[in-house]
């Protein structure tokens, strides 16, 4: 399969990590590991039984996170309708997409869903592909086997080929593109291209079969941008980080569908740092991940639902990772002057 055919699928599956779910794997790969149940350990439950110091250094980074035990959050101001704020994660299973009672009572109050990218139409995707190759390849002589060991270039045209796409493609790829292919794992993949829906799309779904508007804070090519910017010394870093756990894709999405049910989604970012200490890596690999994916991100998403928000009755969903943090749209919300209250 060719570069451009690939990402077209796979920006039709969201942004970020999830975005990468829709490369296409050949075809008895895919339909092996869609009759797979994705079944992975739980790494920090994993961590808590081997290394109980260091599970409790992440953990208390986590709980001295703000605002980071909720996922679904009232926002009030001024007697408008009430809006909602809910932090997804880009997973298909089915733990994961059975909202609870809770955030579709918000769901059934809102006339308004905001999601960071509502057109995934075949237009809109086709027009990112055709302005995306700077981002995601190398255009100035650069190769990414020149930039690795030979044992990590291995492993990364393992990937490349199991993703549905040349091996030769591996060596133009820039690390974080590489990266987001990584940290979708084959079952997680092929159950994308089977038709099972990320939970933003679900609620997109729920939301079009109510006739509610459904708008996008962001672009695909904002978001495509941001990860392109993270500088790529870091990138690298990031990379070599997740090549080391190559062969725990499926754990290491169970550990963030745990972290997820259990609330404890901002434990996340310190057991990334924490495998990248394991790999040799120190955590000034996610500096630029956090100012470029998180912070600037976040800056802009409250731009754009300014306007949403003056108007009232939308219900804002976004990666989870949005949400805790001293520049998390929780605390943003509130230094614009709204009222913001945990529900659940």
């Amino acid at each position: 399969m060719s570069f451009r055919p690939a990402l077209r699928v796979a920006v039709a599956t969201l942004s970020l990590a999830a975005m990468f779910a829709g490369f296409s794997a050949p075809a008895a790969a895919a339909e092996k590991a869609a009759d797979e149940t994705c079944k992975g350990v739980d790494m920090l439950a994993e961590t808590k039984a081997k290394n109980p110091e260091l599970y409790r250094k992440i953990m208390a980074a986590a709980d001295a996170t703000e605002n980071s035990h909720a996922l679904l959050w009232k926002i009030e101001r001024d007697g408008r309708p009430a809006s909602y704020l809910f932090g997804t994660v880009h997973l298909t299973d089915e733990r994961v997409t059975r909202l609870s009672p809770a955030v579709q009572l918000a769901l059934s109050k809102s006339h308004t869903i905001a999601l960071e990218v509502s057109d995934l139409s075949d237009k809109a995707t086709t027009s990112v592909i055709a302005k995306s190759a700077p981002l995601v390849m190398f255009t100035d002589g650069q190769r990414l086997d020149k930039l690795l060991s030979s044992s990590e270039y291995e492993t990364v045209k393992a990937i490349i080929t199991r993703s549905g796409m040349p091996a030769d493609l591996a060596a133009l790829f820039k690390p974080w593109i590489v990266t987001m292919i990584l940290s979708v794992s084959d079952c997680e993949r092929a159950k994308v291209q089977k038709g099972d829906r990320v939970l933003d799309m679900e609620i997109a779904e729920i939301g079009a079969k109510r006739g509610l508007k459904v708008v996008g804070l962001e672009t695909i090519p904002e978001q495509l941008r941001a990860l392109a910017s993270v500088p790529q010394s870091e990138q690298l870093k990031m990379l070599r980080t997740s090549l080391q756990f190559a062969d725990r894709t499926n754990d290491l999405m169970e550990t963030l569908v745990q972290l997820y049910l259990h609330r404890e989604i901002s434990a996340a970012l310190p057991f990334q740092i924490a495998l990248a200490k394991e790999a040799g890596i120190g955590d000034d690999a996610f500096a630029g991940f956090q100012q470029k994916l998180l912070v600037e991100r976040n800056a802009r998403m409250m731009r754009t639902a300014g306007p949403l928000l003056e108007k009232g009755g939308n219900f804002i969903a976004v990666g989870a990772l949005h949400l805790p943090g001293k520049k998390g749209l929780v605390a943003l919300l509130r230094q614009a002057g709204y009222t913001v209250t945990p529900i659940e």
